[in-house]
């Protein structure tokens, strides 16, 4: 048990749409709540959730978790990402329980619950820091858009009968000129997601790097790069082409006029995600890949 001058509260955030978050997000709270560690939920997701009195609500405002100690998110990928906008916010570890198909970015299953509870409790997890993207969008010359992503920002084609035409650009030298469905600039978090989609590579968390991928280039150039972690990457979006837009981490997005340039740079802040094992990251690859390794016999000795 916990004293008073040792007060604790947890975040929590679900997908309230998926009655399995639901039941999920119950035993949660009941498990902290025992322990005398406090919930703090968004007012807007009360109202789905069956949560005693004693839970705090809040509203859905970007500094909703100030003051935590950890975010819980139980969902799929969309409700980690959401999750992760929270946690970089706040500078609050986020502890990602998957609900849904593949979830890199959750530490643990639907069955951990009674475990993720007792490590919580205990404060049995470590911290790690994730590399995330700051993005500019740039038109004539003056800056359009700010915003931020942990796994990519995509510049894609607006309208599915037309080619988007880029040129790519690192470190304020030319790559190369196409057209396509597109361009996905992505951190090492983020090559398992949109990125791996578009045929890039898999990089592991610990490399410290960048990542730009063509999506559907029609090129004989137009391969997957793997930059620096301090590169600068650009798209520029040609006068002549369409209009595009450009998503960060499939959650926001803005429209990109002919002309505009989005400028990808390594991120001034980090996201900070709890962890409960030290498998490592081969592991959790073949885990949700469900890549077969039949036949492997290891090292010799």
């Amino acid at each position: 048990m916990t004293t008073a001058g040792d007060a604790r509260t947890v975040f929590l955030l679900a997908h309230t749409g998926r009655p399995a978050a639901v039941r999920s997000a119950e035993l949660v709270v009941q498990g902290l709540l025992r322990e005398d560690v406090a919930v703090r939920v968004l007012a807007e997701e009360a109202t789905n959730l069956p949560l005693p009195t004693e839970v705090h609500r809040v509203p859905s405002t970007e500094n909703a978790a100030d003051g935590c100690e950890l975010i819980v998110v139980l969902g799929g990928d969309g409700t980690l990402l959401r999750g992760a906008e929270f946690a970089r916010a706040s500078g609050v570890p986020m502890l990602g329980v998957n609900l849904g198909r593949v979830g890199f970015l959750a530490e643990a299953e639907r069955d951990d619950l009674e475990k993720v509870v007792n490590r919580v409790v205990s404060r049995g997890y470590e911290v790690e820091e994730r590399m995330t993207l700051d993005v500019l969008v740039r038109t004539d010359g003056r800056a359009l858009h700010r915003d931020w992503a942990i796994n990519e920002a995509s510049v894609e084609k607006a309208s599915r009968e037309r080619m988007l035409e880029v040129v790519t650009e690192v470190d304020n030298r030319p790559v190369s000129r196409f057209g396509g469905d597109g361009v996905v600039c992505a951190t090492p978090t983020g090559s398992t997601a949109y990125a791996f989609s578009a045929g890039g590579p898999v990089v592991w968390p610990e490399v410290e790097a960048l990542l730009m991928v063509p999506i559907s280039a029609h090129a004989l150039f137009a391969k997957p790069l793997v930059t620096a972690p301090d590169s600068v990457l650009a798209v520029e979006v040609q006068p002549q082409t369409p209009h595009g837009v450009m998503w960060c981490d499939g959650r926001r997005s803005v429209e990109l006029p002919a002309g505009a340039r989005v400028e990808v740079r390594r991120g001034s802040v980090p996201v900070r995600l709890a962890r409960l094992h030290h498998a490592s990251f081969t592991d959790r690859l073949v885990a949700k890949f469900a890549l077969p390794v039949a036949g492997w016999r290891g090292a010799p000795g």
